[in-house]
Formats: C-alpha cells, structure tokens, sequence
C-alpha cells in the first residue's frame, strides 16, 4: 500500500515535473514561524515545500521568513522581498490583520499574492484584485457551514466568541448568517489572549444550550483546557481552527466529540488525498493538518499555472491560476468570480485513533458553497 500511494504522489505530479517553465519562478513566503501562532505557520510551509519537493522541479526558489504575528514587520518583509528579493508571487500569511496590511499594496504593484490561509472579507468583496487568489477559503465560510450545523442539530441559544481582529469578525458574522436561533452571548476576546476566566463565567451564566467559538492556534489550546476543568458542561461547535491536527495533542481528551467544520480532512476519500497524507507523515514524522493541505494546494496551483504560462506574462499566468487546472487534496475545486474557492465544507468529529487525537467526516454542511462577498467584487 505504502508503495502505491507514493506512486500516486509522484503520478500526480508527473505532468508538472515533466514540463519546464517558461520562466524560473521567485516566490516569498511570510508566515509565522514563531511565537503562539507559529504550527499554523510551519504546517503551511510544510505543505508548500513538500509539493515543491515531490514535483522534482528546479525552476522555483521560495524565500521564507517569519512575520512573528506582527504586521508591520510582516510589511518589511513583503517590501524586501518585492524591492530587493524580486519575488514573482507571494504567499503564506497566516493572520487577516496581517493579510490587510500587506496584501493591497503587493497586488497593485503588480505581484500576484495565494493566499493559503488568510481569506478577510474585504478581499473578497469591494477591494478584489486580479491578482489575489486564495486557496484556502474565504474567512467567513467555515463558520457560516457551523452556523449550518448548529441549526440542523437544533441548538437554540448558542453562545459565540472570536477574538477581535478581522477574521474574528468574519467568524461570528458568517455563523450568524446561517445560525437560525437565538445567540446567549457574542464576546469578542482580545488577540493572543490565554486567560479565560472572565468568557467562561459568562458563557456559565449564559444559559446557553451549546458553545461556538473560533479562537485558533494557542487561544485555542488556552481556552479549551480552562474551559474543560470549569465544569461547564456544553456541547462545543467550532471551526477546524480550534480542532486542527496540529494543536489537537496539546488540547488532550478535552477535545474528544467535538463537532468541527473544514473543507479539509484527512480522511477525504481520494487517491490525492490518501498520498499526501501519508506522504506528509513520512516527511515529517506527524499528520498533516488543514494548514498543511492549503500550503500543498497553494504549492500545486503555482506548479500548475508556471507550466503552462511563463510569470512574466501576467495576463496568460493569471488565467493559468483562475484554471486551477491541478489535483488538490480536497477533490472537486474552482474558483468564484473573486478568486475564491467554491467546495464542500464537512463536519467532522474530533476521535482517538489509538493513542492520536484526530478528526472523521461525519457529514457534509454545505456543498458547492461560494462566499457572500463574490457579488460585490467587479473585476
């Protein structure tokens, strides 16, 4: 088994390794690699470079540096990189408030940004730009497929929280526009926060039949183990942010049942997805997590467009790009007229397989979902 999966890697692969670009291809990747958001940062990079790795091509050199959660360093970098790295593309923002410091400025000097995580809402709407594309989401989606979620499980007074900075707002905006019921309290919580006591003992007081929150990275790790030792006893609905393989061994067992949604798992049933996974775990010694399926697309998309289209044409790239003509994890996958995906959003089940905490497809939320802000872009 081990064997075909490897050949099916490669398999996939062959189409982009066997033809050279018509140009080399320079791409920076600012993404956090340090401090309480840095697994979200390394897996995007993992992704990415195990994609470049497998497809055997010399022809793209990727520059890496840390941002460190911080946007005007994340500026600095993204100003170096497009004056004095001459990069063709950047990419690897983990963080919105970051994305929005330097997104705008890079695609009207006309470089092309992929995003493999960061979706805010403005980028996909009013301030669109030709050449932004994101292959991760937009922010507001996997929240709204919980919104979904929470409705069919029929909770009728769920309590919500993010914390306050662009992609929390879109967190709570998306699963108020498919929650049907009534909200026991919406908090927004400070960035980079890792006391919960004073949320906790609203939600408590609440009365609240059910818990939504979106609080990636170490807040996740933070407020799940305080609030599994409060007592408070709750279902929990959340996006794949708080649930991903990456922090899920330093949630523990606090974790176990919970509901989760993603437009990634890595129990996809595709010959794609079966590879990379095991593929991943060979490389790095550890499951691969959402963040690390969106750096593996955001690496393919770019081999894909580059053997078909020289960088330097920005025209005949950008097609290439909005094609999206490679094999992605996930399966099915296109752009909207924003340049964001449409796809299938799961719901998935946090388990234990033996002694590792992982997540299993449960069911579907929402198919073929397009983001609300697709209507207001005018490119």
């Amino acid at each position: 088994m081990r064997k075909l999966l490897a050949a099916g890697v490669f398999a996939l692969s062959a189409s982009i390794a066997g033809a050279a670009f018509a140009d080399p291809v320079k791409v920076g990747m600012i993404t956090t690699l340090s401090g309480g958001g840095a697994g979200l940062g390394v897996d995007v990079r993992d992704g990415f470079m195990l994609a470049i790795k497998q497809s055997g091509n010399t022809e793209i050199e990727v520059v890496t540096e840390d941002d460190a959660m911080k946007p005007d360093l994340a500026v600095q970098i993204a100003d170096k990189m497009l004056q004095s790295d001459k990069v063709d593309i950047l990419t690897g923002i983990i963080w919105s408030n970051l994305a929005m410091a330097v997104v705008p400025n890079a695609v009207n000097q006309g470089t092309f940004y992929l995003s493999p995580n960061a979706g805010p809402s403005p980028l996909a709407g009013a301030n669109c730009h030709a050449n932004y594309f994101n292959v991760a989401w937009q922010n507001d989606n996997l929240h709204e497929a919980a919104g979904a979620y929470a409705t069919s499980s029929g909770y009728k007074k769920v309590f919500i929280m993010a914390p306050n900075y662009p992609a929390g707002t879109d967190a709570l905006t998306g699963f108020k526009r498919f929650y049907k019921g009534e909200l026991a309290g919406e908090v927004y919580t400070k960035l980079g926060a890792t006391d919960y006591a004073a949320e906790i003992a609203q939600i408590r007081a609440s009365g609240a039949d059910a818990l939504f929150f979106f609080l990636p990275g170490g807040m996740g790790i933070a407020f799940m183990k305080q609030f599994a030792q409060s007592g408070v006893d709750l279902p929990v609905v959340g996006p794949a942010f708080s649930f991903s393989q990456d922090i899920l061994g330093a949630v523990g067992d606090a974790a176990l049942g919970v509901k989760n949604t993603s437009q990634w798992s890595k129990d996809i049933d595709n010959e794609a997805n079966k590879a990379f996974v095991e593929s991943f775990q060979a490389e790095y010694g550890r499951l691969p997590s959402l963040y690390a399926s969106q750096g593996f697309d955001t690496a393919n998309l770019i081999l894909a467009a580059a053997a078909k289209a020289s960088v330097k044409d920005k025209d005949a790239f950008r097609a290439a790009l909005k094609a999206a003509e490679f094999t992605s994890v996930r399966g099915d996958f296109k752009f909207g007229p924003n340049h964001h995906p449409i796809q299938d959003i799961y719901v998935r089940e946090v388990v234990k397989e033996g002694d590792v905490l992982t997540n299993k497809i449960v069911g579907v939320a929402l198919e073929d979902h397009q983001d609300a802000y697709a209507s207001e872009c005018k490119m």
